[in-house]
C-alpha cells in the first residue's frame, strides 16, 4: 500500500502505537518514531530501526520537527484531552492529514468543536477516533444505514470475552471522570446527556455463538460522537458485555497480555449493530481478535485511503463521512469479519 511516504507516530512507544508501528512498515510505509519519552524513543528506535524524534505537547517547535516530511500523522497518545490540540495544531501548520485513536468522549467532540472550520479550510483532514472505538462502530452503522441520511435510533453492542486495559485506557477513563464530575454519559435527544443515576442492566442477542447476554446499558463510548457528526440520528445507544465492563471497573485487572507472535491478546469481540428507521431495521456484525491490536489495521488503512485520496470529505470528519464504510470493511477482511444480520 504505502510508497516509502513517512508517516509520524505520535506516542508510538506506547501499546496501540507500537501496533500501528508495525503495521505501517509492513504496508511500505516509513514511521517516523515520536512521543514525550525520549529514552522509550531510543529503544524502539534500536530495536525497529525507524527514525526516533522526541516531542512535546507543551513545545510547539519539537512537534514542528517531528512533522517535518511526514505525509500524514497518527496520534496514539493518550489522554487525548491533553495530546490531541497540540498534534492537531502542528499538523495544520505542517498542512497534512491527522489520525486519532480516541476513545475519549470528551476529547473527540473538542476536536469536532475547535477544528472543524479551521482544518476545513485549510483543506486538511482531521479524523479523530479511527480506532476500535468511535471508527469501526462507525463504519458499521454507515455501512448497515446504506442509503439512509437519517434514522430513529442506533444500538452499537460489544460483547468483547474481556477487557484488560491498558496503562494509556486507565489514564484516559480518568481524565474523562474527573470532566464529567464523576457522572455517566448518554446520547440522547440529539445531544450528550450527563446523569448521576447508575446505568441500566439489559440482555442483548449477540449473534451465536455468543447468544444472549447480559450487558450494561448506556455504556457509552466515543461512538456517540462519530455517528451523529454526519448520520441525523437522535438517540445513539452503546453497551457492553458485563464481565468486560467488570474487567475495566477492577483496578486489579492486569494489562493485555501477549498470546501470539504479532502480539496480540486471546481476546475476542463481537460487535452488533442495529440501525432502526420507523418500522425498518438493517443491521451488522463484526468478529475480531483485540481491540487495541485491531486500532492498527483501521488507522492504517485510513491512512492508506487518505493519501491516495480515496475520501469523500475534508475538515473535521469521521471514518463513515470520510471513507466509503463498505469497501472500507470489506478491506479489513485479514482482521476483522463483517457480516450483515437479516
Amino acid at each position: 500500500m504505502g510508497t516509502g511516504q513517512r508517516v509520524a507516530v505520535f506516542g508510538a512507544y506506547g501499546h496501540t502505537g507500537r501496533f500501528v508501528v508495525t503495521e505501517l512498515g509492513e504496508r511500505g510505509f516509513l514511521p517516523v518514531l515520536s512521543g514525550r519519552d525520549a529514552d522509550q524513543l531510543k529503544a524502539l528506535e534500536h530495536e525497529t530501526g525507524w527514525e526516533a524524534r522526541p516531542a512535546s505537547v507543551d513545545d510547539p517547535a519539537s512537534l514542528d520537527r517531528a512533522l517535518a516530511g511526514a505525509a500524514a500523522v497518527i496520534n496514539c497518545a493518550g489522554p487525548f484531552a491533553t495530546t490531541a490540540a497540540p498534534v492537531i495544531e502542528a499538523a495544520l501548520r505542517a498542512r497534512i492529514p491527522y489520525l486519532d485513536v480516541a476513545a475519549e468522549i470528551e476529547a473527540n467532540a473538542d476536536t469536532f468543536a475547535r477544528f472543524a472550520d479551521r482544518a476545513r479550510e485549510a483543506g486538511v483532514l482531521v479524523v479523530p477516533a479511527m480506532a476500535f472505538f468511535g471508527g469501526l462502530g462507525d463504519l458499521l452503522v454507515t455501512a448497515a444505514a446504506q442509503d439512509w441520511a437519517t434514522a430513529d435510533e442506533v444500538h452499537i453492542a460489544y460483547g468483547l470475552s474481556s477487557w484488560h486495559p491498558t496503562a494509556g485506557t486507565r489514564t484516559a477513563g480518568a481524565v474523562s471522570r474527573r470532566r464529567r464530575d464523576g457522572r455517566r454519559v448518554r446520547y440522547a435527544g440529539g445531544q450528550l446527556e450527563y446523569r448521576d443515576d447508575a446505568s441500566p442492566i439489559l440482555e442483548w442477542p449477540f449473534p451465536e455463538p455468543l447468544g444472549l447476554r447480559s450487558v450494561v446499558g448506556e455504556f457509552t463510548m466515543a461512538d456517540v460522537v462519530t455517528v451523529p457528526s454526519h448520520l441525523s440520528v437522535p438517540d445513539v445507544r452503546t453497551y457492553m458485555t458485563v464481565e468486560a465492563a467488570r474487567d475495566i471497573a477492577a483496578p486489579e485487572t492486569p494489562v493485555p497480555a501477549a498470546a501470539d507472535e504479532r502480539g496480540r491478546s486471546d481476546q475476542t469481540f463481537v460487535v452488533d449493530v442495529v440501525v432502526r428507521s420507523g418500522d425498518a431495521e438493517r443491521r451488522a456484525v463484526a468478529r475480531g481478535r483485540d481491540i487495541y491490536a485491531v486500532t492498527a489495521p483501521l488507522v492504517v488503512e485510513a491512512v492508506g485511503r487518505v493519501l491516495t485520496g480515496r475520501i469523500e470529505a475534508v475538515g473535521v470528519a469521521s471514518a463513515g463521512k470520510v471513507f466509503d464504510a463498505s469497501d472500507f470493511l470489506r478491506a479489513l477482511s485479514p482482521h476483522i469479519t463483517v457480516d450483515p444480520r437479516p
